[in-house]
């Protein structure tokens, strides 16, 4: 065989004519995006098929069927474990629809999350999922008016297609648990204004602390970012010394946050779940592991993902513009009752 057979792609011709069927049923039962068949026939072509070394031409199928099979994802970094735990159960929703989850990092910036899609439009994706929707973001109103179909997760501008846990319950469960076990100082550290989660988080514990006949002084509501340094920032405003008086417990709106603030309580020579009750939010891997086992509020990825995933390629029965998945709290021994 020369060189330039050897390069030669191999078609669904030499795959039918290997097999003995037409180049149709091969196409069929090698479509990635059709329902796997067992039979005699299907087993036979793929076999054929893979020591052949055929490997599908996605880009010229999606152009016969108006589509590529790919859904782009915005993140705004993968260095988050919760960002990261979102793409991995959007890419599990997406291979079992046949599709394929191609991910992009943003950060923070409007117009890095704004050249990023366009990154991902240029390569033809079926449509977006963004888990970086800001409140005053723009970009989602400008895939509406250029009909890009889109869905937001975990965040909401109020507007676009949204699949996120239910933010307000989430925060409401958080600290009514601390209210429960006798906590009356309690400390709310939330990310950034522009997240809708922070707002609903935060939202969530008010409603907690009102229906207790509690109050939230401003100086116990801390909101800058979601990273584990703001976590460590608030949490050495919180327990200084030259503080009149420190909360006894401490509701983190997610778990990075709760991170910094353990650092921040043992360099305070703060035990957690003795000194200071926390309760994060997200519950990740790590949140059990920890030597103080972090109490949190778990949002069910999956299913967030699956809704998104079916707004954006089912829009006719999406049964809404908004998804709301409940979340739970898992208690652990870092919300300990205070000490008396």
């Amino acid at each position: 065989m020369s060189s330039t057979e050897a390069r030669r792609q191999v078609t669904l011709r030499d795959v039918a004519e290997a097999t003995g069927v037409s180049i149709s049923t091969v196409s069929r039962i090698l479509d990635a995006r059709s329902t796997a068949s067992r039979s005699a026939t299907a087993l036979k072509v793929r076999q054929i098929a893979e020591e052949l070394g055929y490997r599908r031409n996605v880009s010229a199928a999606g152009l016969r069927k108006g589509s590529t099979g790919t859904i782009g994802v915005l993140v705004p970094r993968l260095s988050d474990t919760v960002m990261a735990l979102m793409f991995e159960a959007l890419e599990r929703a997406a291979r079992a629809r046949g599709h394929f989850a191609v991910v992009a990092t943003s950060g923070d910036d409007p117009a890095d999350e704004r050249r990023a899609a366009e990154t991902l439009l240029d390569r033809n994706v079926d449509g977006l999922i963004l888990a970086s929707a800001r409140l005053d973001d723009t970009l989602p109103a400008s895939l509406r008016e250029r009909k890009v179909p889109h869905a937001l997760v975990l965040r909401t501008d109020g507007t676009s297609p949204s699949a996120l846990g239910d933010d307000e319950t989430g925060g409401y469960l958080a600290v009514r648990h601390l209210i429960d076990l006798g906590h009356r100082e309690i400390a709310v550290v939330t990310g950034p204004d522009f997240a809708s989660t922070a707002r609903d988080r935060l939202a969530g514990a008010r409603r907690a602390l009102a229906e207790a006949g509690l109050d939230l002084p401003a100086d116990r509501v801390i909101g800058r970012g979601y990273r584990i340094e703001n976590g460590v920032e608030a949490g050495a405003y919180l327990f200084d010394p030259k503080r009149p008086a420190r909360p006894s417990a401490v509701f983190a709106a997610n778990d990075n946050l709760a991170l910094g603030i353990i650092a921040a309580a043992q360099r305070a020579g703060l035990s957690i779940g003795a000194d200071v009750a926390l309760v994060g939010y997200n519950d990740i891997p790590l949140a059990e592991l920890l030597p103080v086992p972090l109490t949190s509020v778990r949002v069910p990825f999956d299913q967030i993902a699956e809704s998104a995933l079916r707004m954006l390629l089912e829009p006719d029965h999406a049964g809404g513009l908004v998804s709301r998945a409940l979340p739970t709290l898992i208690p652990r021994a870092s919300s300990g009752p205070p000490r008396r």
